[in-house]
């Protein structure tokens, strides 16, 4: 089996010739649609794209610590797809365009997956995760592998956002002293950044929201099933999802659909009707009934005040803005999810490690192995998530069947789905998170709050996109509803972008002194 080499993860260098990076230059930041227009005008070929996209992680990632892993397929990849496109063969929208993946999601084409662990560095799977093999199906190239919060943040309580044994800490583009948050951080940055047009991301709870929001970028949280969790590295069959991330609402859509599809081995997997693209149209705002939900606001002054201005857009646009629609059961929701999560990751990760190639085998190994290699695996913070995970029963504890259950009615029927009811809206928004704080190795991440809990708790879907800056720094909104709700969440987050325009390109700044 071929070794993968990492990229090298030592010191971090924060300055660099902003002249070499282009860091205003749009060609730098072609969005998937323009791409495509591209590929079909022949003005360029998917050969050229990741040529140039691998030139650019050349050129940027030694600062950012976004891409972790490249596919040794990839330019052969994009040279079979534009034979293809030559004899008149397009696989789908995303022929030819590259697509990098969060580092916890199984290809069979010789990357390693190993969700940020040097102890999984030998963890090379035999095959494609379902949303793999959809992607590739639908023409998209795998260019790579991201960096990540390591175990997608479920290791310890005082971790730092961004950083992993094998990538090192990732950093914001926007401000590179500054947390990217994570656990999806590579595939943000390198997004945001313009090493790659189009990226996949994980959530538990924010893991795909909350860096795409801090990175100024579209994230879509989807439905619980409606991409496949097979091949991918767990923490929670209840909660975890992959989900799409790029520039653009269109972007995100065009890989989301690429993904969808029914597959038999996850047990809340559904098709979706249509394809979501369908949805991409003016006027998506007019009528449409929209709740504030103002229990999700107050963590940060600053990011509340450009969230007023987003609710004015929405309003002028049509929007009918219903105030103080506000989820009764938040505080009920939050009290019990954590020990839930650490109870079903025990058997969750155990079951996935029984198939893995490399030496560690279950949760109680891999403690074994990070206090072996501490120097590599804990220089800055623990594993105390691991210990009480490896202490509980898991999904034999007597209270956890029940106890999930009534966690996502408080979250789902008695928390999103009965708001909704009670203030007769559509849509509930509220601003995704505060701006990125400072990185911080000795205290871990100082994260103020979000929107993401209830969707996340009751497997709804969620997106949010760009609504402006706090100084130098992007935020986002969220838009989110009831299971199976992405239509009319992607029609509104849509022409909510359409008349913001807030998303601007990051200026790697070195670093504030606030």
């Amino acid at each position: 089996m071929k070794t993968i080499k990492m990229l090298a993860c030592g010191a971090v260098a924060l300055l660099f010739a902003t002249t070499a990076l282009a860091a205003n230059d749009n060609k730098d930041y072609a969005t998937a649609g323009e791409l495509r227009a591209a590929l079909s005008a022949g003005r360029t070929t998917s050969a050229q794209l990741v040529t140039t996209y691998l030139q650019r992680i050349k050129a940027r990632n030694k600062s950012l610590h976004a891409v972790t892993q490249i596919n040794p397929h990839a330019l052969e990849d994009a040279r079979r797809l534009d034979r293809l496109r030559a004899e008149g063969k397009v696989l789908g929208p995303l022929h030819g365009i590259p697509v990098l993946l969060k580092d916890n999601i199984d290809t069979g084409d010789g990357m390693a997956n190993t969700a940020g662990s040097v102890l999984l560095k030998d963890n090379f799977p035999q095959h494609d995760a379902f949303l793999v093999a959809q992607l590739r199906a639908a023409g998209a190239i795998i260019l790579g592998k991201a960096n990540l919060s390591e175990w997608a943040n479920f290791r310890s309580t005082h971790s730092s956002s961004g950083w992993s044994g094998t990538g090192g800490q990732a950093h914001n583009p926007y401000d590179l002293s500054r947390s990217p948050c994570g656990s999806s951080s590579g595939s943000a940055i390198a997004v945001a950044a313009g090493l790659v047009p189009l990226a996949v991301g994980t959530e538990t709870d924010g893991s795909v929201t909350c860096p795409a929001a801090i990175n100024g970028i579209v994230g879509i949280k989807p439905t619980l099933g409606l991409i496949s969790r097979s091949g991918i590295i767990p923490i929670s069959i209840h909660q975890d999802t992959a989900g799409p991330m790029a520039t653009t609402v269109t972007g995100a859509v065009l890989l989301l659909d690429a993904m969808t599809g029914r597959d038999d081995k996850d047990p809340d997997g559904f098709a979706p009707t249509g394809r979501y693209a369908g949805q991409l149209v003016n006027g998506g705002l007019k009528g449409v009934r929209i709740g504030v939900v103002r229990y999700l606001m107050g963590y940060h002054p600053q990011t509340d005040a450009v969230f007023e201005q987003a609710v004015q857009t929405l309003r002028s646009k049509g929007a009918t803005i219903v105030d103080n629609a506000n989820i009764e059961t938040l505080d009920a929701i939050e009290e019990k999810e954590f020990e839930l999560l650490a109870w079903d990751f025990k058997d969750a990760l155990n079951e996935y490690l029984a198939g893995t190639t490399g030496d560690y085998k279950s949760l109680q190994s891999l403690i074994r192995g990070n206090r072996e290699q501490a120097g590599a695996e804990m220089p800055y913070f623990d594993q105390e998530i691991f210990v009480q995970a490896q202490a509980s029963r898991g999904r034999d504890e007597p209270e956890y069947a029940a106890q999930v259950a009534r966690l996502k009615k408080l979250a789902g029927a008695d928390g999103i789905d009965a708001t909704m009811k009670k203030y007769h809206v559509d849509i509930l928004v509220a601003p995704t998170t505060a701006p990125a704080w400072k990185i911080d190795h000795i205290s871990g991440d100082h994260y103020l709050g979000s929107a993401t809990t209830p969707a996340a708790v009751a497997g709804y879907p969620h997106i949010t996109v760009p609504m402006g800056f706090v100084d130098h720094l992007p935020v986002g909104i969220s838009f989110f509803a009831s299971a199976r709700q992405e239509d009319r969440l992607i029609r509104t987050a849509y022409n909510y972008e359409q008349a913001s325009h807030e998303r601007r390109a990051p200026e790697f700044l070195a670093g504030d002194p606030n």
